[in-house]
């Protein structure tokens, strides 16, 4: 059975297994261990609004094919807000910090990955239930349209560089204070 033809479910579970995930995924745990450039370990909160959100995150990683390596969650997390997180909070917070690891590493695949979400769908605000699990992974990338060329348009490139300012601006301040702190302290 090809990844194509299995349902987002089937898809799902082997990803899980994959990736060692748990059985669950983690969504049960109460802290998530991320590595940040590959070798920081950080901790965050595994909350509600969290899990919701990383529910449909987890099958946008089955119907976009990116990875689940830091690099691959920075071209998710473009994608993800090109293509419009909706109403999920928790994903347009974790996704903005996804977007901005992914510029300062490979800023090109950040932007094709954006225009990729530009010209597609995701499935946040669809109800999350059996139906949309029995889905076929092939049926529903093309009903998000993934499976079509994306071609970079203007609009592409103001909306993308907007939404980079945005995810860079907390790390052009704590840059910011950092310097102001070594300045005071040195002078």
């Amino acid at each position: 059975m090809t990844t194509d033809t299995m349902t987002l479910l089937e898809a799902r579970t082997r990803y899980f297994e994959d990736n060692k995930f748990g059985v669950d995924g983690g969504y049960s745990d109460k802290w998530v261990r991320i590595l940040l450039f590959g070798k920081l370990p950080v901790l965050i909160p595994n909350t509600p609004a969290r899990v919701r959100a990383v529910r449909y995150h987890d099958l946008h990683h089955l119907v976009t094919g990116y990875l689940t390596d830091m690099h691959g969650e920075a071209q998710i997390s473009a994608w993800e807000l090109a293509s419009n997180c909706k109403r999920e909070r928790a994903a347009w917070v974790l996704n903005t910090g996804g977007l901005a690891y992914g510029l300062i590493t490979a800023p090109g695949d950040m932007f094709r990955a954006w225009v990729r979400g530009r010209h597609s769908q995701n499935l946040y605000g669809r109800p999350f239930d059996a139906e949309l699990l029995g889905q076929q992974v092939g049926a529903t990338r093309q009903q998000l349209a993934l499976d079509r060329p994306a071609p970079a348009r203007v609009v592409d490139a103001l909306t993308f560089a907007a939404m980079s300012l945005v995810s860079l601006t907390p790390f052009l301040v704590v840059l910011g204070l950092l310097g102001w702190l070594i300045a005071s302290l040195v002078g």
